[in-house]
């Protein structure tokens, strides 16, 4: 009998699994997003997954060995997905005031398109469960942080914010961003831009000289 060929590394067939296992594990992400942001991490747990997404227990262990592991999984790609979406918003911004603007408006952005990945990504910080964030998530969080205390810091040096302290000026700020994802609807009357922009106003006549 023939030697069947060697398969080559391009070959479909063989990516075939790999892509169905990583549009599986996208489908869990996003409901477990979603069971995360609603419950909370200690009130969902992998027995609550597994009949969301129709499957057994067991079939979902094979993708993540156990709640930490799929928790971590979405804390980090969450971070690290606003990191980069704000990053690149403020890129555009001609001055400090613009770029912390950017920053605001970028993450209000971010928010509509993953409220539940914010919201579970934000209980690992501020749920008091026992969760630990792992060191990069940390890192993460406060280089999203840094990116907005440099820009208040810059835009106090150049004279257009008056002399406030960045870090407690970016607490003030962020604290308006954590939430809107606990109080505003949406579909409602104002999208989570125009909340942030009416923010803003407010927000900017206290610091702008």
């Amino acid at each position: 009998m023939a030697n069947r060929p060697a398969a080559s590394a391009n070959d479909p067939v063989d990516s075939a699994p790999t892509t169905r296992s990583d549009t599986r594990q996208e489908q869990l992400i996003d409901i477990a997003c979603r069971l995360f942001a609603q419950r909370g991490y200690e009130g969902t747990s992998l027995r609550d997954i597994a009949e969301e997404a129709k499957i057994t227990k067991a079939a979902l262990y094979y993708h993540f060995p156990n709640k930490e592991a799929l928790y971590e999984r979405i804390v980090l790609e969450s971070m690290q997905a606003l990191v980069d979406s704000v990053r690149e918003a403020m890129a555009g911004g001609a001055t400090p005031v613009d770029k912390v603007r950017l920053f605001m408006q970028s993450s209000a952005d971010f928010l509509d398109r993953s409220r539940h990945s914010w919201i579970a990504g934000s209980n690992a910080f501020w749920s008091g469960s026992a969760v630990d964030p792992r060191a990069m998530a940390v890192y993460l969080r406060d280089e999203y942080e840094h990116l907005l205390r440099d820009s208040i810091a810059q835009a106090t040096a150049a004279g257009q914010f008056r002399a406030v302290d960045p870090a407690m000026a970016g607490r003030m700020l962020l604290s308006m961003l954590n939430h809107i994802a606990r109080w505003h609807v949406p579909g409602g009357r104002l999208t989570t831009r125009q909340v942030i922009e009416q923010y803003l106003d407010m927000a900017f006549g206290g610091l702008l000289q």
